[in-house]
């Protein structure tokens, strides 16, 4: 603690990234900052825009920067995109997905973690693509590599039988498909690598916003495991614990 507190008063640390190392997290106006969840949990914080303000959330983003020099946001509108980048350094990396809805800003000089693993990020359709990028955006913020298979739905099995061979050579696949949610099971029942089932709210009428492709996938007869509906978030953080795992068990 000590140590600490001779940095802040030599100028050495801020105020927040003095919280942070002694409390594992920063207080904003908006909320408090998880700090320490990367070293924690193996994945980085995220600042779920999602019933925030733009103000909020750069203000959450401002504590991430200052403490982790990096800011992971999820369902970010064009508004929290605009007041989080606003007056950012030049040298700052931003990357926006706009159809994922996801923003991710490295403050100058930050190291990107890197691993030697790879996630398979499988779609059915295009309307899957939003779902499916955002798991994309956890998995690289982890440092795994992402290969995309995507519009390879069960309406013609050819398209996932020719693709096969892209998601055995991976280490985890997350499987992403709306309407009666079958990719994932089909997926699931042909290759030995983990499936994680990530129902999407696409589909017409009864079960139509996603309740029959999370029932497909919680009633798989094969073995996979299944998040909730859209949730990319859950389904790309626990493809990149799983990345992490066997690039860990790679290494000794």
């Amino acid at each position: 603690m000590r140590e600490v507190l001779d940095a802040v008063a030599a100028g050495e640390l801020s105020p927040a990234e003095a919280e942070a190392r002694l409390a594992g997290y920063a207080t904003t106006d908006a909320g408090r900052f998880d700090a320490a969840r990367e070293r924690r949990r193996g994945i980085p914080e995220a600042v779920l825009a999602d019933g925030k303000t733009p103000d909020e959330v750069a203000s959450m983003a401002d504590a991430a920067l200052e403490t982790t020099g990096r800011v992971v946001v999820t369902r970010a509108e064009d508004a929290h995109v605009a007041a989080v980048t606003d007056g950012l350094s030049a040298e700052a990396t931003v990357d926006h997905d706009e159809r994922a809805r996801t923003l991710v800003v490295e403050a100058p000089g930050f190291e990107a973690p890197t691993i030697p693993a790879t996630v398979a990020i499988v779609t059915a359709g295009t309307s899957d693509a939003a779902a499916a990028g955002e798991a994309a955006t956890l998995v690289r913020a982890v440092g795994a590599t992402v290969d995309r298979v995507d519009d390879v739905g069960v309406a013609h099995l050819g398209r996932i039988v020719d693709n096969l061979e892209t998601v055995r050579a991976a280490d985890v696949a997350v499987v992403a498909a709306g309407r009666e949610g079958a990719l994932p099971t089909v997926v699931a029942g042909l290759v030995d690598t983990p499936v994680i089932g990530l129902p999407v709210s696409t589909g017409y009428g009864y079960g139509g916003e996603g309740e029959s492709a999370l029932a497909s996938t919680l009633q798989s007869c094969t073995a996979l495991s299944t998040v909730n509906i859209d949730d990319g978030f859950s389904a790309g953080a626990q493809a990149g614990l799983i990345a992490r795992a066997v690039a860990a068990a790679r290494e000794e």
